[in-house]
């Protein structure tokens, strides 16, 4: 039964992330773009974030929002199925070896840091491709295998150390970062959770989401840009000055020096505005789709369940 409920956890958790990422994903590309950008000699080719949609919008380029679509969102998929799956396993796991009936924030705070690693690691060549499609010049992406394989395979994994102290580090994830958003959204749907009530409302479920992502967004942006800029560093150059610019522009402490010297201190929040907006909308959604599915992909794996052991009694009665 244990295993049914993580898989029923991971299957709505990945719906709802597919379908959060799809809806937003033309503010996810316009955001990354924005991010990605670092001002050269006092100009930007986008001063708002608005710029990057009217550029595509003179050019007839809107489809072009759309690049690297398909990547985004088996990362999506991927990423919080395996999040969802290891969140689940973890805290039923702790469960049991513990005796305990209840899981504390400590507890709660290592087991979704563990998930978040676990799931880092699996996903970041596609996080890295999905950055690099959305961050190409409009309509000239490359596909999925063409960006993974440009450079040597390393390069696939551009960003992870970004991204496993931003889900792994306890100092930094108490209650705010990476995927604890949804430990604090357990905890809050307790209390709001009252007699027979099964599930939140949709309103509700889409408030909390919004508020635990909010505080993460704000407090761990600066490590989030520098990640997009290494992951969008070109990867094709073959100028030997330019291999020695863009292997300084793959280390944190290269970018953000860049940031440092070219933008000042207020460099290192360029964006944050559209981060927000992005994550928080797609958290909420994640959260909200995730409620309403739930039971219902729960019913359908009891369903699934109870006629694949229907059959294998017939097989053995036969």
């Amino acid at each position: 039964m244990g295993d049914s409920e993580s898989l029923s956890e991971a299957t709505s958790g990945a719906i709802g992330s597919l379908l959060s990422t799809t809806i937003l994903y033309p503010l996810d590309t316009c955001k990354t773009k924005y991010q990605a950008e670092v001002r050269a000699h006092g100009q930007r080719r986008y001063r708002h974030l608005s710029d990057v949609l009217w550029e595509t919008i003179s050019n007839g380029q809107f489809l072009s929002l759309y690049q690297g679509l398909g990547t985004k969102n088996l990362q999506s998929f991927i990423s919080q199925f395996v999040y969802f799956y290891g969140y689940s396993y973890f805290k039923r796991l702790y469960l049991e070896k513990s005796g305990s009936k209840k899981i504390g924030t400590k507890a709660n705070l290592l087991v979704a840091a563990a998930a978040g690693a676990c799931t880092a690691i699996a996903t970041q060549p596609l996080d890295t491709a999905s950055s690099r499609m959305q961050t190409s010049a409009f309509g000239k992406s490359k596909g999925l295998w063409d960006t993974l394989t440009e450079g040597d395979w390393s390069n696939a994994f551009d960003g992870l150390g970004i991204s496993l102290l931003l889900t792994s580090n306890p100092a930094i994830q108490v209650g705010v970062t990476g995927f604890i958003k949804y430990t604090v959204f357990d905890q809050l749907k307790l209390k709001f959770l009252k007699g027979n009530q099964a599930s939140l409302s949709a309103f509700t479920a889409f408030l909390l989401g919004a508020l635990s992502k909010s505080i993460a967004t704000c407090l761990t942006y600066p490590a989030i840009r520098c990640k997009v800029m290494i992951q969008a560093a070109e990867a094709d150059e073959n100028n030997h000055n330019k291999k020695a610019k863009r292997k300084a522009s793959k280390t944190l402490s290269g970018v953000v020096f860049a940031i440092w010297r070219k933008e000042g201190v207020t460099g290192f929040f360029k964006g944050l505005h559209a981060q927000i907006l992005k994550t928080v909308l797609s958290s909420a959604l994640l959260l909200m789709i995730k409620e309403k599915i739930a039971a219902t992909t729960w019913v359908v794996l009891l369903a699934i369940r109870r006629s694949l052991l229907a059959q294998n009694g017939r097989l053995k009665s036969a």
